[in-house]
């Protein structure tokens, strides 16, 4: 597998000029803010030209693990891609040119990767392309975790973890994370983003990209659990799920069936299991 390099590839921050007014005084200052930008993927094979199979708006930075984690996650791959890199079509624009990924593969994916009308989703929704609610609900499942998870009092601690290595968070309080932990409660992947499930797509396109299996103990993530992160989570083979926020009932039921440990509310006093 080989990875393109870049030159000029926006950053995850940008400077802006801010006129901040409390109870006390006003002041104008640089304030720092998470870039949030689109990100389209296509999809290439032996025999198959690249099409667009996938747009979402992320936060620039490991691009390429977020297009492997999607592959994995969408049930299209069993198999690193043989490569992965920018797309260099002549007719995209400069602000188009690091926000395009072509993924090639050395075989046709598992199935038909669909949405040739472009299948789009926002940074809060991992599931929005889906063409069928069954389609949604019809989540890939990995081979279930094989060994021991983390026991309540690793569950508790893993926010905390979790938040020490939010980098991006300090400097714009405006990010998402994901961390992919072993059940010892060490964090073996960071990675933040505007969007929750693309945080965990990094998480798991890390692992892809680095030779390495995304099966693990636990992920854990910032906020709440929806259903497209236990649905991810189920795919990567991981063991459990622990969130700060609140499940939601599809969450539950979906964890429940796949066999997966399901916490919420988790803080360093507190944890609820749900499955």
């Amino acid at each position: 597998m080989t990875l393109s390099s870049s030159r000029r590839r926006p950053g995850p921050t940008v400077r802006v000029r801010v006129h901040e007014l409390t109870t006390q005084q006003e002041r104008r200052h640089e304030d720092r803010l998470a870039t949030e930008e689109p990100l389209e993927i296509r999809l290439a094979w032996p025999g198959a030209a690249a099409r667009r199979v996938w747009v979402t708006m992320r936060t620039p930075g490991h691009d390429f693990e977020l297009a492997a984690g999607w592959l994995v996650h969408e049930g299209l791959v069993t198999a690193p891609p043989h490569t992965i890199a920018y797309c260099t079509d002549a007719e995209l624009t400069a602000e188009q040119e690091f926000n395009v990924v072509t993924v090639t593969l050395d075989q046709p994916p598992t199935r038909d990767p669909g949405h040739r009308h472009a299948g789009s989703g926002s940074s809060a929704c991992g599931v929005c392309g889906k063409d069928t609610i069954s389609e949604a609900l019809a989540a890939p499942t990995a081979r279930p975790w094989p060994g021991p998870l983390p026991g309540p009092d690793v569950v508790r601690a893993l926010p905390e973890r979790l938040r020490a290595a939010q980098r991006l968070f300090d400097a714009t309080g405006g990010v998402h994370a994901a961390a992919l932990a072993t059940a010892e409660g060490d964090l073996l992947e960071v990675r933040e983003d505007v969007g929750r499930h693309n945080a965990v797509d990094k998480v798991t396109g890390a692992r892809v990209l680095a030779g390495l299996s995304p099966g693990e103990a636990a992920m854990v993530v910032s906020g709440r659990a929806g259903f497209e992160l236990v649905q991810k989570t189920v795919a990567a083979g991981v063991g459990a799920l622990v969130a700060v926020g609140a499940p939601t009932s599809l969450a539950v039921r979906l964890a429940s069936e796949a066999g997966l440990g399901l916490y919420g509310f988790t803080s360093t006093e507190r944890t609820v299991r749900y499955a």
